[in-house]
């Protein structure tokens, strides 16, 4: 319980540590720039403790069950019994692995389509664009990309390609769809790529 309890602290304070910034850059620009008066001071106040504790308490569930639960999937999943080597893990092949890329492509969509800031960007660009953009399109078309990407990294680790080559690849194919995409769009498809 008391490991518990410490575990917690360190991420309360580690939490504070990587927030403040954030805070102080609001605050700063509010009496510094503005020079005007905080309006629900309170409120603020309150509302970055509940942001505080419920960052704090994500990433504890993080690295208390997520974590150990998808290294223990990824273990299982690339143990050569599994794949069928019985015992001679040298004859494994790059396709031997598919289980390990479904897998990669599973977690990545579905932490991308529960991201919130991914979601407030969504619903932001649907009320910007009348409902032209869909928030659940967007949110899906990204986890989509974001799925293809984490596989294409499992697939990388798995046969040793150079990083290099993807990330070259990655970036002419970002360019070319610049060239042909709506102008209105490119900015929204550029931050949600990010």
């Amino acid at each position: 319980m008391l490991d518990w309890i410490i575990n917690i602290a360190h991420a309360a304070i580690s939490t504070g540590r990587d927030v403040l910034p954030i805070l102080a850059i609001l605050l700063g620009f509010q009496f510094l720039v503005i020079r005007k008066k905080v309006p629900n001071f309170k409120k603020i106040i309150i509302g970055f403790v509940y942001v505080l504790l419920g960052l704090t308490l994500f990433l504890v569930g993080l690295e208390q069950a997520l974590f150990p639960l998808g290294e223990t999937m990824a273990t299982q999943l690339s143990d050569p019994d599994f794949l069928g080597a019985k015992g001679q893990p040298e004859t494994l092949q790059w396709h031997d692995y598919y289980w390990v890329y479904i897998f990669a492509a599973a977690i990545g969509f579905s932490t991308t389509v529960a991201e919130p800031s991914l979601i407030a960007v969504a619903i932001k660009a649907e009320e910007i664009s009348g409902g032209s953009i869909s928030a659940w399109g967007l949110r899906a078309a990204v986890a989509i990309g974001v799925a293809i990407g984490v596989s294409l990294g499992a697939y990388r680790i798995v046969s040793g390609t150079p990083l290099p080559i993807y990330i070259m690849v990655g970036y002419i194919i970002v360019i070319l769809q610049t060239f042909f995409a709506a102008k209105t769009i490119i900015p929204l498809a550029y931050d949600s790529g990010g």
